[in-house]
């Protein structure tokens, strides 16, 4: 199998609903899937899910409120315009997701997302150091990442603050 062949993946740890959650993502990037479900005697809330996400191996752990998602991990998806970074922002925010900043947000299930538009790395890697930190201070004043004001703050000569 070759999820065996994958020696690292990021395992997630829900109270319920791992397997609902996992379906969901996979069906909004190409390049996912679900690899396998084990149910370990609960058909109605299977304990793991394995899945490919956009080519990387994850796994859903469902095994009650033990422990709990946090913001110290997030997935975090690049995007390659306005169009994919809007529709991934509006579909994991859909049926209860919390905006958070730069790019930051919370889906329904509790995980935590960062959705960065390609632009923005490429703008804050740029020699132009007083480019790059206005790009940077643009980008802390948003939740979702607007390419059209990273790009005019980068335009803007002297314009910083």
């Amino acid at each position: 199998m070759a999820l065996l062949e994958k020696k690292v993946r990021t395992c997630l740890w829900f109270h319920k609903g791992g397997v609902e959650a996992a379906e969901f993502y996979v069906s909004l990037l190409p390049g996912s899937r679900i690899d396998g479900v084990m149910d370990h005697g609960n058909a109605a809330d299977p304990m793991v899910v394995e899945y490919t996400l956009a080519g990387a191996p994850m796994m859903h752990l469902t095994a009650g409120p033990h422990f709990t998602l946090t913001p110290a991990a997030s997935i975090s998806v690049l995007t390659k315009d306005q169009a994919e970074t809007d529709r991934l922002w509006s579909a994991l925010l859909a049926g209860g997701g919390q905006e958070s900043m730069c790019g930051w947000l919370t889906d329904r299930y509790g995980v935590s997302w960062q959705i960065i538009p390609e632009k923005l790395i490429e703008l804050q890697r740029v020699p132009d150091r007083d480019a790059a930190g206005r790009v940077r201070d643009a980008m802390m004043k948003m939740s979702k990442i607007e390419i059209a004001a990273i790009e005019a703050a980068f335009a803007a000569e002297g314009a910083s603050g």
